[in-house]
């Protein structure tokens, strides 16, 4: 019987790590609370691949022999010059929420005909001592209201391009097959298989 590899997943964002451990299914995937991890790792970084890199060398410190993936992604909308962005989780204040967030980038496209936008995820990986950077995009526009009862974050305002319903809309199966994060997994993966 082969051993199962740990990987750790740089975030206490309980939807991104459930998403991780259904697409990783070969590795037990754990959250930073789950390794008994109680640290907040600030994201000051400029850009997702500067989060994302922050995060994975802050616990690759830590855990040198351990597979790491520490995961900065977000939504950009191009009327918006980009925003939210970076700023995705607390794009409505440090203490922002899913609904607050939502009802924020509402009120920002509110009379704005140009509702283009695009996820992006940035995967860094540390495996073996180095460090990998993926990146994933999705794109599609915004609606003009919240529909949707799956997923999190800013999924039931998105919907991709080629469908006509948001992301919280789509069978969970077919988000997991077309997310900027399935993008970046996807890459990922074919890296760890060579």
């Amino acid at each position: 019987m082969t051993k199962r590899r740990t990987m750790l997943c740089a975030s206490n964002n309980q939807g991104k790590i459930k998403e991780f451990k259904e697409m990783f299914s070969g590795y037990d995937v754990l959250g930073l609370k789950d390794m008994g991890i109680n640290v907040d790792i600030p994201e000051n970084g400029k850009t997702f691949e500067e989060n994302a890199l922050i995060k994975l060398r802050y616990l690759a410190k830590q855990h040198p022999d351990l597979t790491i993936i520490a995961d900065d992604s977000g939504l950009c909308v191009n009327a918006l010059d980009g925003a939210p962005g970076v700023y995705s989780a607390r794009y409505s204040g440090e203490d922002a929420t899913d609904a607050s967030n939502n009802k924020k980038l509402l009120e920002q496209l509110d009379g704005i005909e140009d509702r283009s936008a695009y996820f992006v995820c940035v995967l860094a990986l540390f495996h073996n001592g180095l460090e990998y950077v993926f990146e994933g995009r999705v794109s599609g526009t915004i609606a003009k209201q919240i529909s949707g009862d799956y997923g999190f974050g800013y999924d039931p305002l998105f919907i991709p391009r080629s469908f006509d319903k948001t992301f919280a809309d789509l069978p969970k199966q077919v988000k997991k097959d077309i997310s900027h994060r399935a993008n970046a997994v996807k890459q990922l993966k074919e890296f760890l298989l060579r």
